[in-house]
């Protein structure tokens, strides 16, 4: 047997050949990630008259076109995750890190889990698509967060109190009331400098064009506190105006940004066979739906429901040591924090909506009620919910 060792890098990669007992066949060498390279990788495996194995860490993006160009070829690779290969690597007494050390600790690796090695399997191109999209999406969402948090500083000196009267729209959100507010009524000035009549005529007219309840008990709320509060930036400072409708406009293509994305990966679930199952199910519809098989991707790669329990980082590791059985265990966190995080979201939907026949909304009230945290029990019900997705998904491939 023959394991071929590959510390990835970006745009290069160092490659170890080594057989059983430490016999190098080839010592630690730089590839770049060109067709003529890698090609003349793959025809150096292909020649040996050996069982070949090729071993890779997982690095992000960075070994994706070795792995996908050395997988057309017909070559068994294995993908390994880097924190188990720091764990092997500790065991040494003696530290070093360089590439070349790094290739033969992988290649070695390989050799001493040779029978353990599984072939990675690559996925359909669609649910690639999907996970590329739900991580910009992610991506995204922390800008706007960002953004909002940056108009609420500016707001708080051109229009103290407005963040308290006017809702503010959700991550999830196509509208967002505050921000058409802004963009209309950017200075508490533009407000004063009409009377109470005419402001509440004027914010009726804006609220109907714009698709919003027209609530004249909120108009005049608003020319209260517009009469009252004390802006520190100057209304005719060029400035001021420049800086809230930029941040207005940042935020406003941000929201076309996500819902331009979200569109996208619901036309591209709607290709897949569980994306209905999916949907139907309580706390998930058309929005989170797209999202979590974005993160799960193909859960046909799973050996069962604990697997993907594992995979989100919810599982808690038992603990045993002599007579001690460690029984209050955290969750490992060891995994998907996107998909935890969506996950998450799920349970909150099912709270708020309150599906009373949904087994996993009856098992958040039973932790609730024997006295969970919130959190808590969200967490222990993600765990059930986790395990009905797989059933259910792999029912639909199985059928």
């Amino acid at each position: 047997m023959i394991c071929v060792g590959i510390d990835v890098s970006k745009e290069k990669s160092t490659v170890c050949i080594l057989k059983p007992y430490g016999e190098l066949l080839c010592s630690p060498y730089e590839i770049k990630h060109t067709e003529s390279e890698l090609s003349e990788l793959s025809n150096i495996i292909l020649r040996m008259n050996d069982e070949v194995k090729v071993v890779m860490e997982a690095t992000g993006v960075y070994h994706i076109p070795v792995l996908n160009f050395l997988k057309e070829k017909g070559i068994f690779i294995s993908v390994i995750n880097p924190l188990i290969m720091k764990k092997y690597a500790s065991m040494t007494l003696r530290k070093g890190k360089t590439d070349k050390i790094d290739s033969i600790k992988i290649a070695n690796y390989g050799i001493d889990n040779w029978f353990r090695l599984e072939e990675y399997q690559l996925t359909e191109e669609i649910y690639e698509e999907l996970k590329l999209l739900g991580r910009q999406y992610s991506h995204y969402v922390k800008m706007k967060i960002e953004s909002k948090l940056a108009l609420g500083n500016i707001l708080d000196k051109t229009m103290p109190g407005i963040k308290n009267l006017l809702k503010s729209g959700g991550a999830n959100s196509k509208k967002d009331k505050l921000n058409d507010f802004v963009e209309e009524y950017w200075h508490f000035d533009n407000i004063s400098k009409k009377s109470e009549k005419q402001f509440i005529s004027s914010y009726l007219k804006w609220a109907k064009k714009m698709g919003y309840h027209q609530n004249e008990t909120k108009a005049k709320h608003i020319y209260a506190i517009a009469l009252e509060g004390i802006p520190t930036l100057s209304s005719s400072s060029p400035s001021t105006k420049m800086l809230v409708l930029e941040s207005v406009r940042v935020l406003n293509e941000i929201n076309q940004t996500l819902e331009l994305i979200l569109s996208q990966m619901r036309e591209l679930s709607r290709g897949l066979k569980e994306y209905e199952v999916i949907k139907e199910m309580p706390g998930v519809g058309e929005t989170l739906g797209p999202r979590l098989i974005a993160e799960i991707g193909d859960v046909r790669r799973f050996k069962n429901g604990k697997s993907l329990v594992a995979y989100a980082g919810i599982d808690a590791p038992p603990y045993e040591s002599g007579q001690f059985t460690g029984t209050k265990r955290h969750i490992s966190k060891r995994g998907s924090s996107l998909l935890r995080k969506t996950g998450y979201e799920v349970m909150k939907c099912l709270k708020s909506n309150k599906p009373l026949e949904d087994p996993v909304y009856q098992f958040m009230l039973k932790k609730e009620l024997e006295g969970k945290a919130h959190k808590v029990a969200k967490i222990a019900a993600l765990n059930k919910f986790l395990r009905i997705y797989y059933a259910r998904v792999k029912e639909v491939y199985s059928s």
